[in-house]
């Protein structure tokens, strides 16, 4: 199983729940490590046969910029849920960093593992993503 990191995708939608927050686009920070299948493609060199981390972006970038989410949570449960979609992905980490979320902290983040044998892992996953 290899695994594919996208580092720092940055998004703009509507997150949380308080007063100050609701009917405002906020920055948040996803880093997504992709555990999947290589079936022989790292030895082809063969574009169609690799997973398209471009395509999983855009897919990424659309879902989370064109929905409201109350909680962090969420949005990690969506995004690893629309990547475990696809068919060679095994597993996903996900870390979604909401900056300058409270006052004297850079930002506040959420981290989940999912896998497609064994849904949400609560503790084990790879805190590196």
């Amino acid at each position: 199983m290899e695994i594919i990191r996208i580092k720092d995708l940055l998004l703009r939608t509507q997150v949380g729940f308080n007063k100050h927050e609701l009917g405002k686009k906020q920055d948040l920070l996803l880093n997504v490590a992709i555990y999947y299948s290589t079936e022989g493609e790292e030895e082809s060199d063969n574009p169609s046969q690799a997973l398209d981390y471009r395509t999983i972006c855009k897919k990424i970038v659309h879902m989370v910029e064109s929905t409201h989410f109350a909680l962090l949570e969420k949005v990690a449960n969506d995004v690893a849920n629309l990547i475990l979609e696809m068919e060679r992905v095994e597993k996903v980490n996900i870390e979604v960093d909401k900056p300058h979320a409270l006052r004297f902290a850079r930002s506040v983040s959420f981290t989940c593992s999912k896998s497609k044998n064994i849904g949400r892992e609560t503790t084990g996953f790879d805190e590196s993503v």
